[in-house]
């Protein structure tokens, strides 16, 4: 266990792993607000959307329109999820100046959700590796099912570990680890992280919990002693899990926020700008704000939503 950070970077994953599984449309003009206003709240990172065919996420069918509206602001990374090559070419013609990958640490989830092993799941990523090296853009992993799969159980953290390993020897500059189902405690997250950091350093990890079973914020905190400094957060905690129903999904960033500056982290991120995006967003989608330190923050500071 070591000392806390100064200072950690939350990715906000709200426009992207949020808004996917909306089953309403969402207007690329309200997804373009949304990051402008999370960037403006200090966000250093905002995910703004990803190039999938839209047979298969018909939500983010706008993302080039989206990519190309944004009002870029200074300091703030505006990366994209690129699945394939055909992704990853749609989003640099748009644009894109990081985009991110995503692999499996359980083979059942692997071969459920893409048709394929973790191993060739890896190796079509080859070549996106080799054409972001040629054009100056920056790759950030992912790695799902980091505790729990819904298809196969508990997963071994040295499973995690070796896909984890493989990303940043591929060129991943930072790896994300996701607890998809939200099954993980800290003791799980824990032993997770200490499989991961015999591969490759902490500092290139980052955690990205749902809050399925009430314990996000304590994976975090958890992860924050072992010397995490990097988390995936969405704001209004949008987005559910799609393997649970009715349960929540991702970790709201409100709440994240309020953990880390209560524990006198920066972050470099305005919480009442940010809880302010939270209420806005939610009464666009016409959805509950999910952020427990949101809700808390606009009802003593009660002012409409713009």
């Amino acid at each position: 266990m070591s000392a806390l950070p100064s200072r950690v970077r939350i990715v906000e994953v709200g426009p992207r792993d949020g808004l996917q599984n909306e089953k309403t449309l969402v207007p690329a003009a309200t997804k373009i607000a949304l990051i402008e206003r999370l960037a403006a709240a200090g966000l250093p990172a905002v995910e703004a959307t990803s190039f999938v065919s839209p047979k298969w996420v018909p939500q983010m069918g706008d993302n080039a329109e989206v990519l190309g509206g944004i009002r870029r602001q200074p300091g703030t990374d505006y990366p994209v999820l690129t699945p394939n090559r055909q992704g990853f070419d749609a989003a640099l013609a748009a644009g894109a100046r990081e985009v991110a990958i995503f692999a499996a640490a359980s083979e059942a989830f692997s071969q459920k959700n893409i048709n394929c092993s973790i191993a060739e799941s890896l190796s079509r990523f080859e070549p996106i590796m080799a054409a972001a090296a040629a054009a100056g853009v920056r790759v950030r992993g992912y790695v799902s099912c980091v505790v729990g799969c819904p298809y196969q159980g508990e997963v071994a953290p040295a499973a995690v570990a070796g896909v984890a390993a493989t990303l940043a020897d591929m060129g991943c500059y930072e790896v994300s680890l996701g607890d998809t189902i939200g099954v993980g405690t800290p003791a799980s997250i824990l032993r997770m992280i200490e499989a991961c950091a015999r591969r490759l350093p902490v500092s290139q990890l980052a955690g990205h919990y749902h809050d399925t079973w009430g314990m996000a914020i304590a994976n975090i905190y958890a992860s924050l002693q072992a010397g995490m400094a990097v988390f995936d957060a969405s704001v209004a905690g949008l987005g559910g899990c799609p393997y649970a129903k009715g349960a929540s999904g991702n970790v709201a960033t409100e709440d994240v926020v309020y953990l880390l500056h209560g524990l006198g982290i920066e972050t470099g991120i305005d919480l009442a700008k940010l809880a302010e995006v939270g209420e806005w967003i939610s009464t666009a989608l016409n959805r509950p704000n999910g952020a427990r330190a949101g809700r808390a923050l606009r009802a003593q500071c009660p002012t409409e939503a713009q």
